[in-house]
């Protein structure tokens, strides 16, 4: 099995490209080892030593460590982890309902307007997000404001703030005259 490797624009965050899907729908996020029991392969990753954030995509993991640690000595930890997770033939999710991300109480009045972000996000940023070894979620739409979570890769990098605030505001300004700002939740 060849594992492909990519750096994303968060440095303490590599992608790992098995060359095999993972998730047939959606994504899921792993923040702490205990947050991983509904995945053999997050759990597997936590049990390496300096790895603090799993995130499973369609067709890759991205792997967080600790911002002390050094690639040059956990990569090869990692890869040898996926490769024995991947020969055992475990699953990747033993809970397959993640948990829906939370959202704020709609107002019926701006249905149309979250559909059109919704489909914005899904068309247009989501796969420039994953091709960077994330996610975006969308949590609401509240008096003018768009509420996000970055996830894998985006989330704490130094340019998510960038990202959020010029690309993806910028996009729904344009397409969604009633979107006057975006923010991050946590």
């Amino acid at each position: 099995m060849f594992i492909e490797t990519e750096a994303t624009p968060n440095p303490d965050t590599l992608k790992f490209i098995p060359g095999q899907t993972l998730l047939e729908a959606g994504t899921a996020n792993f923040n702490n080892p205990d947050s991983a029991a509904a995945s053999p392969l997050a759990t597997a990753m936590f049990a390496i030593q300096g790895v603090t954030g799993v995130f499973l995509g369609y067709d890759f993991v991205t792997i967080t460590k600790a911002t002390e640690e050094e690639w040059d000595r956990l990569k090869p930890n990692v890869l040898a982890g996926l490769m024995q997770f991947f020969a055992s033939g475990a699953p990747i999710l033993t809970v397959t309902d993640q948990p829906v991300a939370s959202t704020m109480d709609a107002d019926e009045a701006d249905a149309d307007i979250i559909e059109q972000i919704k489909t914005l996000l899904d068309e247009k940023v989501r796969p420039a997000v994953a091709g960077d070894g994330g996610d975006i979620i969308y949590h609401g739409f509240k008096e003018g404001v768009v509420y996000l979570q970055m996830q894998g890769a985006c989330a704490g990098c130094p340019s998510s703030t960038i990202t959020l605030k010029h690309g993806i505001e910028n996009l729904l300004k344009y397409y969604v005259p009633e979107v006057v700002d975006v923010r991050a939740v946590e």
